[in-house]
């Protein structure tokens, strides 16, 4: 039985990070978060304190409560080119949309031809059926998570760097330079500093690659 979605938006962009860079998609950010509430008061407590994307509430584009899983097909559907000769591509994000996806969602998104993406802190069991798993790791969480197609993970995170990972299977790891202020340093570093450090990184562990937020580059949602 298919259950109501929160959703926090909705829409047709460009996947601008990680191994599906300049990829049309439809962009399923589901509300809420387990590792931080979105409340500014509560952000210097919370697990993953940098986060820079608004997951609260369902007042987003396209946002709200969807019903059943067959309403929200329905929607990621009208927002596909309707003369694309190439399957609907969906990223299923947050906050955390591990909390809400669900195997009748995946099942009703396959059943409408659906190829289905998700990022995910990877705290929290998935779904089978799934086609893209990017996997980001936050802070001391425990991830449960054995085996993705994609390990993204924000450097330099102190209680969360690339070595505690390697036990994880993925064929893609990414290092994404962390935004400040949020980075916790005597001194803040710049994003130029952040970047560089990100970039000897993989340079002295090749296994790594430098992620960029190219969205922010070019300005696109």
């Amino acid at each position: 039985m298919s259950k109501p979605y929160n959703i926090k938006e909705l829409f047709y962009t460009l996947q601008c990070e990680g191994a599906h860079t300049g990829r049309a998609a439809v962009f399923c950010r589901f509300s809420k978060c387990n590792l931080w509430n979105g409340r500014e008061e509560d952000r210097a407590t919370a697990i993953c304190n940098f986060c820079d994307t608004d997951f609260v509430g369902t007042d987003g584009v396209n946002g709200g409560q969807y019903e059943t899983a067959e309403d929200l097909v329905e929607k990621v559907l009208e927002l596909w080119p309707s003369n694309s000769t190439s399957s609907p591509f969906v990223v299923c994000t947050g906050g955390e949309p591990a909390l809400q996806l669900d195997g009748v969602l995946v099942n009703k998104l396959h059943e409408a031809g659906i190829e289905i993406a998700i990022e995910t802190n990877g705290t929290l069991p998935l779904p089978q059926g799934i086609d893209w798993v990017c996997c980001s790791p936050k802070g001391v969480a425990k991830v449960v998570i054995e085996r993705c197609d994609e390990l993204k993970l924000v450097f330099p995170q102190y209680d969360a760097m690339p070595e505690r990972f390697e036990n994880i299977l993925a064929d893609y790891f990414y290092l994404t330079p962390m935004a400040p202020p949020s980075i916790k340093d005597v001194i803040t570093p710049s994003a130029d500093d952040l970047t560089k450090r990100a970039i000897n990184y993989c340079l002295t562990h090749p296994q790594w690659r430098l992620n960029l937020q190219t969205h922010k580059v070019i300005n696109i949602a």
